[in-house]
């Protein structure tokens, strides 16, 4: 029998339309599918005009509240670039003894803000050095655009690439199920090749 583990806390953070509540239906199967017990949150403003969007999961053998505190989140998944930097305060601080390490999966992808300048991603990578031990930033959505014709996907193919890492102590065939089970049939081939995509790219 596999050892369960006790618990695992994940945020994802983004915007308006890039399907965080469909990535935490994902997560929120493929956890129930394996056997954990569960609790979810989502945190938006005005989420359908791209406002800043953020969702909360955390699963284990037992779990009382979705909501961690500061600096308690195992893995913060940032869908767009300047986003992750909101979420700064989940991680865990760095040289902490009593806290697992925060990894920090970060799509290399920008959203202009109105009103104010862009930061780029060294400016990024600068600020989260203080934050995180671990930095991980892959170009999802230029991947996605180039071999699915959409950047719409990046978020199943960084769920799924974390998965295949062994970033997410989930099995790859709980989250395909768990995309079957909550992706429109009209979509879901679509959804499929960007899950096997990154299953490639992870192995490659």
């Amino acid at each position: 029998m596999e050892k369960k583990i006790k618990e695992f806390n994940i945020v994802v953070v983004g915007t308006g339309g890039q399907g965080l509540i469909t990535l935490l239906g994902i997560l929120s199967e493929a956890a129930y599918l394996e056997g954990y017990d569960l609790r979810t949150s989502e945190l938006h403003g005005l989420a359908q005009r791209g406002g800043s969007v953020e969702v909360h999961i955390t699963f284990g053998e037992k779990v009382f509240s979705p909501l961690m505190n500061q600096g308690e989140e195992n893995l913060i998944i940032a869908l767009e670039a300047q986003e992750v930097l909101k979420a700064c305060c989940y991680a865990c601080p760095i040289g902490s003894p009593e806290a697992p390490q925060t990894t920090f999966l970060i799509n290399d992808f920008f959203i202009p803000i109105p009103g104010a300048k862009p930061k780029s991603l060294s400016e990024v990578k600068e600020e989260l050095k203080k934050f995180c031990q671990k930095t991980i930033i892959v170009p999802a959505a230029e991947i996605c655009q180039k071999e699915l014709g959409t950047n719409v996907l990046s978020g199943i193919y960084l769920l799924s690439l974390a998965v295949f890492q062994n970033i997410i102590p989930l099995k790859p065939d709980s989250i395909l199920k768990a995309i079957e089970r909550n992706i429109p049939e009209e979509f879901l081939e679509l959804n499929r090749k960007t899950f096997h995509l990154a299953e490639k790219h992870a192995k490659a």
